[in-house]
């Protein structure tokens, strides 16, 4: 890094004014030239898998707002997708897969896993030259249980029933599962970092379904694993965690995981979040459905979070990811906003 990025300092623990912005989702269909490349490439898969089209919709959002973050565009799935697992997206319906069946687990092998993806990594690498230099470059992956929630219901559900029935059913084949996961996942963050990746992010979207224990077990354990077998290679790239809708169970994930950085949903107390940032950098954490609204339910929500956190370590992002129905215009005022302008 030849320039020192205000979001890396903010990683790292440092107090910033203004902190540093960048939103989860922010390529995606919200922005019309997104919209068109979507065309363009097909489908979405392709979208991800296509470096040339992955690279120009990263990069849309950086030149239209100018962010301190750019994180790169995929999604969760490729990771069984290159597990050897089916996947598809239909419109209105989202990802598809086929079930996963208990007598399968043991036969996922990760034989041409890296293959698969070389179409991302190159795209890694090719965004760390393309973006300006002061703009952090963010790789992610979800989390091993969200993941496993997606292979065994074979879409979205509301609760995730099928997973958590399955986990109690076949403990001993879950526990593989997500064992597998959190290995091939660290190692694909890994390579992320190899290529260029400043921070990654873990995204684990379905942590709050879970009960007590199946969230020490399934949740939190498994991306502790991951952690330490990052930090054995990468010991100063910074690790954010997002464990969406964990509630109380936020207060010790960061020390029962590893992870240097919390990334907050929006039904996280401030108060909550202030006791938080004492122990290390947040992000967050304002309602999307705010940034949907604007006007004054978007710069209250605002004031509000630069109140209770501007005075630590911090990155404004939202609590989880811009919805499509976004108007950019919106987005323009949130980051005038926090920047002060």
């Amino acid at each position: 890094m030849a320039v020192e990025q205000r979001m890396m300092k903010a990683l790292k623990g440092e107090t910033l004014s203004p902190p540093p912005i960048w939103m989860m989702r922010q390529a995606g269909r919200y922005l019309p030239e997104y919209r068109a490349k979507r065309l363009e490439a097909g489908s979405f898969l392709d979208l991800c898998y296509s470096p040339d089209f992955a690279v120009e919709v990263t990069l849309q959002p950086i030149r239209r707002y100018g962010f301190d973050a750019s994180i790169l565009f995929s999604d969760i799935l490729v990771v069984p997708h290159a597990l050897g697992r089916d996947l598809r997206f239909e419109e209105g319906r989202g990802p598809l897969m086929t079930p996963i069946q208990e007598n399968e687990i043991g036969g996922l092998t990760t034989t041409g896993f890296h293959d698969r993806l070389a179409p991302v990594y190159e795209t890694v690498g090719r965004l760390r030259e393309e973006l300006p230099q002061e703009t952090t470059l963010l790789g992610f992956c979800g989390a091993p249980w969200t993941v496993a929630t997606y292979m065994i219901a074979g879409k979205g559900t509301p609760d995730q029933a099928p997973a958590r029935l399955f986990s109690y059913r076949h403990p001993e084949a879950f526990a593989k599962l997500i064992d597998l996961l959190a290995d091939v996942s660290a190692d694909y963050l890994i390579h992320q970092i190899d290529k260029g990746a400043d921070a990654v992010q873990i995204f684990d979207s379905w942590s709050g379904v879970l009960d007590e224990a199946s969230f020490a077990a399934f949740c939190e354990a498994p991306v502790r694993k991951m952690v330490e077998r990052i930090k054995r290679k990468h010991p100063g790239v910074p690790i954010i965690g997002f464990p969406k809708g964990a509630g109380s169970r936020y207060e010790r994930y960061r020390e029962n995981t590893g992870v240097d950085v919390l990334a907050l949903d929006w039904s996280v107390p401030l108060s909550t979040a202030a006791r938080l940032q004492k122990e290390g950098a947040v992000q967050g954490n304002l309602d999307p459905m705010r940034l949907v609204a604007g006007g004054k339910a978007l710069e209250e929500g605002i004031d509000r979070i630069l109140q209770a956190l501007g005075g630590g370590p911090f990155i404004f992002n939202l609590g989880h990811g811009v919805t499509p129905e976004t108007p950019v215009d919106h987005v323009a005022a949130m980051v005038a906003q926090v920047r002060g302008a």
